[in-house]
């Protein structure tokens, strides 16, 4: 009997509609292929949500998401919805409270590099040879779900004696926070190649601090991991200068969002890393680009984050890993090819070889 998985779409912002397009074609075609059907449901996120309903999360979406066997999100946010006005509703939010309302700490983003497409990477190939790493984000916690506040206060007066602005961010952390997040490095470690770097600043701040004594009081009950500790700015130069040299990456919040950013660079593109985000309820699925806004509508966004984020479905909520691996070896296959978006192009990429949204979508359906 076909098995059929509720699926949650949340197309957001600017490319998220085309990108989350093919991602559906793909889905369609892997499920008649392999014997499972998808039952979409649609819901609204970010930029689109503000602008239909004033709330970046609105309650439909909400319960969508409580209700599903995953959730596929495309991209949220552009210049249209940014301000500094605390006060107005930021796409931003919603996606932050999007993976509260999911209990997602544990965010998981594969830095793969693939073999057509060393020559896209701004790094020499040769640095390239061996990279193959996971970075583990700490997701609902720290700097960016902290108490914050921005004021005027006498203190601060400036020429005048107006009153100036202060504004202040608070970085915490929770024990069981730090040691659930461990503990899922740990792991995808132990599956790997049995080697955790964990990332912080502990020769600066008290939260970092934690985090080592509780990470190493962790690493006791996984002796057979190589832990190692390493400051977040080291981290910055060794992923560029020897990424080699990492398996699995452990970090806060807001140092993960960063250091995955800099790690996608290696593939040579935002639109080749995809992430999923899990914990206590259900998964969240998604590109870590952002929405792109300059080249929405244009059908020449890179989907290919997009159906890599599938992939990450595929496997680990919907325990489909034949149409995973049917699709990685695609995409594999289609690169090895020579075909190419154009963020992924390099010189020596011939022109009729570079294709849009669409036509990578339609590459990779035909062959599936």
């Amino acid at each position: 009997m076909s098995k059929t998985y509720r699926i949650t779409l949340l197309p957001g912002d600017g490319i998220g509609p085309e990108i989350m397009a093919q991602a559906r074609r793909v889905l369609d075609t892997l499920g008649a292929r392999f014997g499972f059907s998808c039952a979409y449901a649609e819901a609204l996120l970010g930029g689109a949500a503000i602008d239909a309903t004033g709330d970046p999360f609105p309650e439909e979406t909400r319960q969508l998401v409580a209700d599903c066997d995953a959730v596929l999100l495309a991209a949220i946010g552009g210049p249209k919805w940014d301000t500094t006005d605390p006060d107005k509703p930021r796409p931003e939010q919603g996606l932050l409270g999007l993976r509260k309302a999911l209990g997602a700490y544990a965010n998981l983003r594969p830095v793969r590099i693939f073999d057509a497409l060393r020559g896209a990477s701004p790094l020499k190939p040769q640095r390239l040879e061996g990279v193959n790493l996971l970075v583990v984000r700490e997701l609902i916690g720290g700097l960016y779900f902290g108490a914050r506040e921005r004021f005027y206060d006498e203190e601060n007066a400036g020429a005048g004696g107006v009153p100036g602005q202060r504004a202040y961010d608070t970085l915490e952390y929770r024990e069981y926070e730090i040691e659930r997040i461990a503990r899922v490095a740990f792991e995808q470690a132990r599956a790997r190649r049995g080697k955790l770097h964990s990332v912080d600043k502990a020769n600066v701040i008290e939260t970092s601090r934690l985090w080592r004594e509780i990470v190493h009081r962790v690493a006791h009950d996984y002796p057979e991991i190589e832990l190692i500790d390493m400051l977040v700015d080291n981290t910055a130069m060794q992923l560029i200068n020897d990424p080699a040299q990492f398996d699995v990456i452990v970090t806060e919040n807001m140092f993960g969002d960063i250091l995955s950013d800099e790690a996608s660079m290696l593939t040579g593109s935002l639109g080749m890393l995809a992430s999923a985000s899990l914990g206590d309820g259900v998964a969240l699925y998604e590109p870590i680009h952002g929405s792109a806004p300059d080249i929405a509508g244009r059908d020449i966004a890179n989907p290919l984050a997009m159906l890599l984020s599938c992939e990450l479905m595929l496997r680990s909520s919907l325990n489909e890993p034949a149409a995973a691996d049917a699709l990685s070896n695609v995409i594999s296959n289609i690169l090895a090819q020579g075909w190419r978006t154009a963020d992924i192009a390099d010189a020596a990429t011939p022109t009729d070889k570079i294709v849009g949204t669409r036509a990578m979508g339609d590459l990779i359906v035909a062959v599936l």
